[in-house]
């Protein structure tokens, strides 16, 4: 039988979960020296981005990476629900001395496209996986022409069957306790959404392919319980968050390591999309899920003025503070550090 780390090339199946927004190739780099699988995240990268974090990538490692795309459907804004999230906002926008006349749509989030299956052929990875399902029928099977490996989330067993029949080579169960952005593509129902330790072992049991844990692993204990339920390997994000790799700001680091991070919630104020992230301001009062909200990833541009105006002041009010559900079990060491101490659970 073949285990995970012969399938991806890696020393330990430990995967760094790719967080658009919260890290560059540093991190990537560190997990995959160390022997795990370093991830980047694509999606919030324009292709010339994408390029050069591939070329210092290539420079920096001879190890396995994984690059990670959103699969999502580009929407074009709707006027109606643009200017209902406006009236919302307005308050705010005044509260900062702010015009909200001047605001721009945006997503600032792109999805898989031919642009990208050239970066694949061009650069390579060892493995790709993707958010929010899979990209249509003709860039995946590209994918697979270029050698990589395929994994994909699921986050119940129905989505987890859909991407066993489409050939991902491993599929990674995404627990309720995961921060960012849930994974969810075959319904908007978030009453399906199951935590880690009951959605794992049923969907170890529904396929023949390797599943990855992710989802509130944050230490070798978590590790060593995600093993004993079937799972080939973890996916593991919050913790990697805190380590010096990571670039997220010094607000964001705070509200990880203080008390506040024992109160995360699923929200789509920030990007218009189900996400699990430390509570705040914006999420307690007009939240966690609001109706209103512009559909991904159109919502974020509206609040980006409202946050760079609050950080500057040190607020985190707006600012999307993304975190699984154990980030209190997290320690500030570097990458490298953590990525050995969790494969103690492998030794």
């Amino acid at each position: 039988m073949t285990t995970l780390e012969n399938l991806l090339g890696v020393k330990y199946p430990i995967i760094q979960a790719p967080m658009a927004g919260s890290q560059d190739h540093r991190l990537t780099v560190a997990v995959s020296n160390a022997g795990g699988l370093g991830s980047l995240p694509c999606a919030t990268l324009t292709h010339d981005q994408l390029r050069e974090e591939l070329i210092t990538l290539r420079k920096l490692t001879d190890k396995p990476y994984n690059l990670n795309f959103f699969t999502h459907t580009t929407q074009e804004p709707d006027a109606q629900r643009e200017a209902t999230w406006r009236e919302l906002l307005a308050p705010y926008y005044r509260e900062f001395g702010l015009d909200i006349n001047e605001v721009k749509s945006g997503s600032g989030r792109a999805p898989f496209s031919a642009a990208s299956a050239d970066l694949v052929d061009e650069f390579r990875p060892a493995v790709v996986s993707f958010h929010f399902g899979l990209p249509p029928e003709d860039l995946l099977e590209r994918v697979k022409r270029s050698g990589a490996k395929v994994l994909a989330s699921a986050t119940t067993i129905a989505e987890a069957l859909w991407l066993e029949q489409r050939g991902v080579d491993a599929i990674i169960a995404q627990g309720l306790e995961a921060g960012g952005h849930r994974g969810i593509f075959l319904s908007n129902d978030l009453s399906t959404q199951l935590g880690l330790f009951v959605l794992l072992p049923q969907i170890v049991q529904a396929v023949k392919v390797p599943v990855i844990a992710t989802g509130g692993i944050a230490n070798v204990q978590s590790v060593r319980a995600a093993l004993t339920l079937g799972a080939a390997g973890v996916q593991v994000g919050t913790a990697y968050l805190l380590t010096p790799e990571a670039t997220i700001n010094k607000l964001h680091r705070t509200a990880l390591t203080s008390e506040r991070a024992r109160h995360t919630a699923l929200t789509n104020v920030f990007t218009g999309r189900p996400a699990r992230g430390i509570m705040n301001r914006i999420m307690r009062e007009h939240g966690p899920i609001n109706a209103s909200a512009p559909v991904f990833p159109l919502a974020s541009g509206a609040l980006a003025p409202l946050r760079a105006k609050a950080e500057a002041q040190g607020q985190d009010d707006f600012t999307q503070l993304w975190s699984g559900e154990n980030a209190n079990l997290c320690k500030e060491i570097g990458a490298a550090e953590l990525t050995q101490e969790l494969a103690a659970a492998f030794r």
